[in-house]
């Protein structure tokens, strides 16, 4: 059974392989994008399942883009990620409807994964 199509959106080229990589490999499709500009125009082209959000990109950061999808009229969840763990920009995503935050440099790969398979799983309970 195939799972979801996730649009990952992180400016680090060498996490944005990784991550395309390992998401893959766990059976997700991927789209990737390295900046918040062509993220917008990804979501446009199709609209995918799950967002995974850098906060911290080029040309438009992430929570630009979170602005332009607010939670309530949404169609897909949003993971956050992030290098910095301070609470400003935790309050700011939730605000702006973040489902979840994920802090780079304290977790791993394989908690990201399970992570946006939590967060999917959850959004599709109670967005039928």
């Amino acid at each position: 059974m195939a799972k979801a199509d996730i649009l990952i959106a992180e400016d680090d080229t060498v996490l944005r392989n990784l991550y395309i990589k390992k998401f893959s490999v766990a059976g997700y499709t991927i789209r990737a994008v390295e900046d918040g500009e062509q993220a917008l125009a990804e979501i446009a082209r199709q609209t995918p399942e799950v967002v995974v959000l850098d906060i911290h990109m080029p040309k438009m950061d992430g929570f630009q883009v979170l602005e332009k999808f607010p939670r309530e009229t949404r169609k897909f969840p949003v993971v956050m990620l992030t290098n910095f763990a301070d609470e400003a920009s935790r309050t700011r995503g939730r605000e702006l409807g973040a489902d979840d935050y994920f802090i780079k440099k304290d977790m791993t790969i394989k908690s990201l994964l399970e992570m946006v398979e939590k967060v999917y799983e959850q959004w599709k309970r109670t967005h039928p």
